[in-house]
């Protein structure tokens, strides 16, 4: 059976350079970075202070009053990341009696509409306060809302919920590898006849006080007080990543589903891969065997070769082993044509979203594709002899772009990788 072509036809991101794509992209050409001092809690007492938050966020803007307080952040983040990405597509018609948050979907056949959200931790800041509540009140005085607050799997029940999207409806939780896991699966799904629409991407909003404590006594988060040296990918003087919060969010189409009423067409999405390293609980394979044969898995499925790459998402955590296992894993599939193929870590003006890096930096590679323009990594003025590669430092630059390859690679060794092709109409 042949297979189905899928398209990108709506877009939409909540994330430290902007609320919307527009916003966010704008920045993200100019190098802005948006990572600060941590101010969603008190962290005078903390050996962290930088992360990499969502700047301005009203949800009443966007959300009803009575369903936010029902929500996580991260199912917050969602829901407008979401909308955006619907809204951009036409598949949804905003109106004032149907805002943007609860309008249905414009489309004949619902059951054939799908949502797949990643999230890595879900609603921890949930989970901390009502723990706070029970230890004080006694946990039967925890809310009743506290348990489809804190789930995962909520912020993708929520955007089906909202516009009526009847298909398959699911959260996948391979930690930073998640993002990418939802979209590629999304793709999959479609391009296999089971679905014509997917809206897919991540979600994650965990800068809270557990989860800055848990990973800086694992030692994987910068220390430096300095918002421009913090997350410097590939960096010989980089010493861990930023935690930072968000959302992105793709509407996936089948090409003719998409053509036939009219819209507009970003990007093709042409290749996916996932595997596991199956070596550490957190550390990725040390000779970066298993993101290199992820991302041969998705080039395989593309039906492309290494060479007509133009350009890489990297992971780019800013942590040594992340950046070193991944320059390798590069060097094992491109072979000579490496050091040719221009790369980048968006990571360094976003931080690190976890469950939701993966779904904005999709977004980030269907604009460069549409732009043509390659993102910079920013604060990169010191580069590690052992990551070799053009790493697009502290300035972006035009190029004629055709294929774009993001990598998400996790704790637990998950990886992820997708290729999204420009647009040929």
């Amino acid at each position: 059976m042949e297979k189905r072509k899928v398209v990108v036809t709506g877009l939409g991101t909540i994330n430290p350079t902007g609320n919307t794509v527009s916003d966010s992209w704008a920045n993200i050409r100019q190098g802005v970075c948006g990572i600060g001092e941590i101010t969603a809690f008190d962290a005078s007492e903390y050996k962290v202070k930088m992360a990499g938050e969502v700047k301005d966020f009203d949800p009443t803007t966007c959300l009803e009053r009575k369903e936010i307080r029902h929500m996580a952040r991260f199912t917050q983040l969602a829901m407008v990341a979401a909308d955006e990405a619907l809204a951009d597509s036409g598949l949804i018609t905003p109106t004032e009696e149907t805002p943007r948050y609860c309008a249905p979907i414009n489309d004949s056949n619902p059951t054939r509409c799908g949502v797949i959200i990643s999230c890595g931790i879900g609603g921890l800041d949930v989970i901390e306060d009502n723990h706070d509540k029970g230890l004080a009140r006694g946990f039967e005085k925890v809310s009743p809302f506290f348990i489809p607050m804190s789930i995962t799997n909520m912020a993708a029940a929520r955007v089906a919920i909202s516009h009526g999207l009847k298909g398959m409806c699911t959260c996948p939780v391979t930690a930073c590898a998640g993002g990418s896991n939802a979209i590629g699966d999304a793709f999959h799904r479609i391009r296999d006849g089971y679905e014509d629409v997917m809206v897919c991407g991540g979600a994650e909003s965990a800068v809270t006080p557990l989860a800055i404590g848990g990973f800086s006594n694992m030692k994987a988060l910068s220390l430096s007080t300095d918002p421009a040296t913090a997350s410097i990918p590939f960096d010989l003087n980089r010493g861990g990543f930023v935690l930072g919060e968000g959302a992105g969010m793709l509407v996936l189409e089948e090409m003719e589903h998409a053509k036939a009423r009219g819209a507009k067409i970003y990007a093709e999405i042409v290749g996916y891969g996932s595997n596991c390293d199956a070596y550490h609980i957190t550390s990725p394979a040390p000779d970066g065997s298993g993101g290199a044969a992820c991302m041969e898995l998705a080039i395989e499925d593309a039906s492309l070769k290494p060479q007509d790459i133009d350009y890489i998402n990297a992971h780019g955590t800013s942590t040594h082993m992340n950046d070193l296992c991944e320059t390798m894993a590069i060097h094992k599939v491109f072979g000579d044509y490496a050091k040719d193929v221009a790369i980048s870590s968006t990571k360094s003006m976003t931080g690190h979203l976890l469950g939701g890096a993966g779904g904005v930096e999709a977004v980030f590679c269907v604009k460069a594709l549409e732009d043509g323009f390659i993102p910079a990594t920013v604060g990169l003025t010191t580069p590690d002899p052992e990551c070799d590669l053009d790493y697009t430092p502290n300035t972006g630059r035009d190029a004629d772009l055709t294929y774009a390859l993001s990598n998400s690679l996790g704790f637990g060794g998950h990886n992820a990788c997708l290729i999204f092709a420009k647009n040929k109409a």
